[in-house]
């Protein structure tokens, strides 16, 4: 039974109860589950970022901070977030292609001291602001490199694609013109969700020669190494996981074989992914063209992942049916055929008034979504831990952001 598994059956009359009161679709979160799982995680061999575009929710930031998470923070909004939860700018981490003066200057302000530059223009901004602060901050020089490998992937591959520049561009640059700067690293982040260990590794150990090349060439220690992230967790309902112990191991060697004092990782869907979890009501049935269909009362407005990328999230019916289960095409509640959480097995005794529970929804859920579209209300967050439901954000009405 995986871990997803055992949390429905564990607090599925909870789950209900709080559905039943409520009526309308909720994020339910495994606050214990995502503790434990984060605490396997850290490590002192690898320094690993949380990236908060994942799940930004301040319980989640709480319990990756505690754990002993750092955080890459890719916006102006999202640093308040972490700072609101007493994280120290100490532990964190300015990424993200479009870095405006203001948003810069707010990190400084800040006080956080680590940017990943992703432009010739960036990096000067940067060592421009630095100096207008009086301060030396430390930079990472984000790279694209390009491999053999398919582009279908949601970072880009190797599409031409706004993380970054080519060795060749960033080799343009005198590094003695940025007075204020200590380039420190070198940045790599292109794949993403990746389900090969093997595939992974050997991504990452292909970027050692022309990463060590390019510090180089330019004439810096390269002190730190960021592969970025990319892991990735299973949508389909296969069972395969990546093993943490055994791409712990490989980094480890990778580190040792790049020289580096540090290795960083930036983990998204890997960290919070199985942790969170989205219940959505059917409010109708009805079978059409010889095929069965469901529409819910939410859909691409609060999960919008399935439009995007055609891999719908796993899914239960979160009562107890022993009917034969049959496909069904589950859709939402907006005037577009684009609202459609995929075509999906479910118990042929499905019902209005239903509940159903779709998991690996702790990361890029309803953050990701598109909220607003036919006004509908905006989904309830909450967090289950030691056995209670805790409301982080009540469901809101339309009138609650129209004006």
């Amino acid at each position: 039974m995986s871990h997803q598994q055992q949390f429905i059956a564990q607090y599925q009359s909870l789950i209900e109860e709080f559905a039943q009161t409520q009526q309308v679709p909720f994020y339910a979160y495994d606050i214990d589950g995502l503790a434990a799982h984060i605490c396997e995680l850290v490590n002192d061999d690898i320094k690993l970022w949380f990236a908060v575009k994942a799940n930004p929710l301040s319980s989640v930031i709480q319990t990756l901070a505690q754990q002993g998470m750092q955080f890459d923070v890719a916006s102006s909004g999202e640093l308040t977030q972490v700072l609101a939860q007493g994280v120290n700018p100490s532990h964190i981490l300015n990424t993200g292609p479009a870095k405006s003066r203001a948003q810069i200057q707010h990190f400084l302000t800040n006080g956080v001291n680590i940017f990943v530059a992703e432009s010739v223009n960036q990096l000067a901004l940067i060592n421009e602001l630095a100096k207008e602060n009086d301060v030396r901050v430390s930079v990472l020089l984000r790279v694209q490199l390009r491999f053999e490998q398919s582009s279908d992937n949601p970072l880009g591959g190797n599409e031409l694609t706004p993380f970054g520049l080519g060795a060749a561009e960033w080799q343009a640059i005198e590094l003695s013109d940025y007075g204020n700067i200590d380039v420190i690293g070198l940045h790599i982040f292109q794949w993403g969700n990746m389900l090969e260990a093997q595939q992974l590794i050997s991504l990452w150990q292909a970027m050692i020669s022309p990463l060590k090349a390019l510090a180089d060439t330019l004439g810096f220690e390269l002190k730190v190494l960021d592969l970025g992230g990319g892991l990735g967790v299973p949508y389909d309902g296969d069972e395969r996981t990546l093993s943490w112990p055994a791409l712990k191991a490989a980094l480890v060697a990778i580190k040792r074989t790049a020289g580096v004092e540090e290795l960083w990782l930036e983990l998204g869907r890997f960290a919070v992914a199985e942790f969170g979890y989205y219940v959505n009501r059917v409010v109708d049935i009805k079978h059409n063209y010889q095929q069965d269909l469901a529409v819910m009362q939410g859909g691409i407005n609060h999960l919008l992942r399935p439009a995007i990328t055609n891999q719908p999230f796993p899914v239960t019916l979160l009562r107890s049916s022993s009917a034969q289960q049959k496909p069904f095409h589950i859709h939402g509640p907006l005037c577009t055929s684009l609202d459609k959480l995929g075509t999906l097995a479910l118990p042929s005794d499905l019902a209005v008034d239903d509940y159903l529970i779709f998991s690996q929804c702790g990361a890029y859920g309803f953050t990701e979504s598109m909220p607003f579209f036919l006004c509908h209300e905006l989904p309830a967050e909450v967090v289950i831990s030691n056995g209670k439901v805790s409301v982080i954000r009540p469901a809101l009405p339309a009138s609650s952001y129209l004006y």
